[in-house]
């Protein structure tokens, strides 16, 4: 008989470091955070799984910012500043970065950027600001000071089982990793075996620059060449949802593809902390892009001489845990684009649901204030008094996720979180004077549409 479990024996862990803040993940919302903690003068450290910084933006494969712009009184303008800010102005001084691209009819823009200039800006960004940076390590477990408070984060790296010591955590994981170890309630998904699906994303180079724009330049104009090839032959291609996100990068040659979506099993979108699904995953992902890939050379002006020149490091994660928070943004919060007293920052994006099949996106019903405020309460678990959760992993229902997840929200929480952090952090979080961290934030450039 095999054993279902084994028991690990009891081990002296060797301390990493002792630090005022630790950062767990380097997306948006991680490097928000950990250049804010330092900026206010914090011993701060954040840890990445793997050896570069971007999260979902690099190691996904999204390559574009989303959720900076929404319309206010009527005009696109940028709503997101602060850290944002100064990211996007290293990137472009590198020369990485997109002029604004819209979408959607103009409801959208996003700023599309070079993969390779975001890690190495990002790197300097945060070194700059004196975070110290620990690559190729994960979350493992959590060590408690009493039932609501962590003492120290375990962490796996490649000399071993470590500790790390710190007076206060930010969990920017993406997945709610810390928050999950140190026993903070939190949903996966919609709550009913699925969730927001997962895509693994790809970008195509060699492309017929002038050809390939003439014939999809437009926004949707993918999505008529993709049901033409349905009507002339049902079976000649297997898409995997209605639909596709197309579209050129700085040079024109060289084009993103968000067109895949990953099931399990049973039907469901994929569980990106279920093990086992997210490894079956990764190979379902690869071979949908070469199914898609055959009719992008087959059907679409400008791709017959393409070639792939990257399949993203990993599936990109839309959807997993999502704490409980002392308040979670809700879906008619994006839609009646909310305000809120405690205020951190702006959501520019609206609900984009990944659903079986499809995309379904959901607008603020005021065409004038295409954005809501992102409340303080949300980033503030239930439980923990030393730790706060910012990105998409925060307090937040699915429907409201749907939204908030982009790096524009992402940005706007870390940079909250880092600040309250290095500067206003008290026994608990939930203690926070909120006035005092919004005008340390407003100071910093930060956006609160108060």
């Amino acid at each position: 008989m095999t054993a279902t479990s084994l028991l690990e024996p009891a081990r002296s862990l060797p301390v990493f470091g002792e630090f005022d803040v630790v950062v767990v993940g380097g997306g948006p919302a991680g490097i928000a955070a950990g250049v804010s903690a330092a900026r206010h003068g914090a011993r701060t450290l954040l840890i990445e799984r793997y050896g570069f910084l971007g999260g979902m933006g690099t190691a996904g494969g999204v390559t574009n910012f989303a959720g900076l712009y929404g319309k206010r009184e009527g005009e696109m303008t940028q709503l997101v500043h602060g850290v944002a800010d100064d990211l996007l102005a290293r990137i472009d001084a590198m020369g990485g970065l997109n002029k604004p691209q819209d979408g959607m009819q103009g409801r959208i823009r996003v700023r599309s950027y070079d993969t390779s200039v975001y890690k190495c800006a990002a790197d300097q960004l945060l070194l700059d600001a004196g975070v110290q940076l620990l690559f190729h390590a994960w979350a493992a477990n959590v060590l408690m000071d009493g039932p609501q408070r962590i003492a120290a984060l375990v962490v796996e790296t490649k000399s071993g089982r470590q500790a790390i010591r710190a007076n206060a955590f930010i969990d920017a994981s993406g997945d709610a990793d810390v928050a999950a170890f140190a026993g903070v309630p939190f949903a996966v998904g919609d709550g009913h075996g699925s969730g927001l699906f997962p895509s693994t994303m790809f970008r195509v180079g060699h492309v017929d620059a002038a050809r390939a724009l003439a014939a999809v330049g437009e926004f949707k104009a993918i999505n008529d060449l993709m049901a033409k090839a349905r009507e002339r032959d049902p079976d000649a291609y297997r898409f995997p949802r209605e639909g596709a996100i197309l579209r050129p990068q700085i040079d024109p040659r060289e084009w993103r593809a968000n067109v895949t979506q990953i099931r399990n099993a049973a039907g469901g979108a994929m569980n990106g902390v279920d093990a086992r699904e997210l490894s079956d995953g990764e190979v379902e992902g690869r071979r949908q892009i070469g199914e898609y890939f055959r009719f992008l050379k087959a059907e679409v002006p400008g791709f017959e001489q393409s070639a792939i020149v990257e399949i993203a490091p990993q599936v990109g994660i839309r959807e997993t845990r999502r704490i409980e928070g002392l308040y979670a943004l809700t879906g008619e919060d994006i839609l009646s684009s909310a305000r809120f007293d405690d205020s951190i920052g702006i959501n520019a994006w609206p609900m984009e649901m990944h659903a079986a099949g499809k995309i379904e996106w959901a607008f603020p019903r005021d065409e004038r204030r295409t954005f809501n405020q992102l409340p303080w309460r949300m980033l503030v678990p239930c439980g923990v008094d030393n730790l706060l959760v910012a990105g998409r992993c925060a307090s937040m229902t699915h429907e409201g996720q749907s939204a908030a997840r982009a790096s524009g929200g992402c940005f706007v929480m870390g940079q909250a979180a880092g600040t309250a952090a290095a500067v206003l952090g008290a026994d608990a979080f939930a203690a926070v004077d909120v006035p005092a961290l919004q005008r340390k934030l407003v100071a910093d450039g930060a956006d609160l549409d108060r």
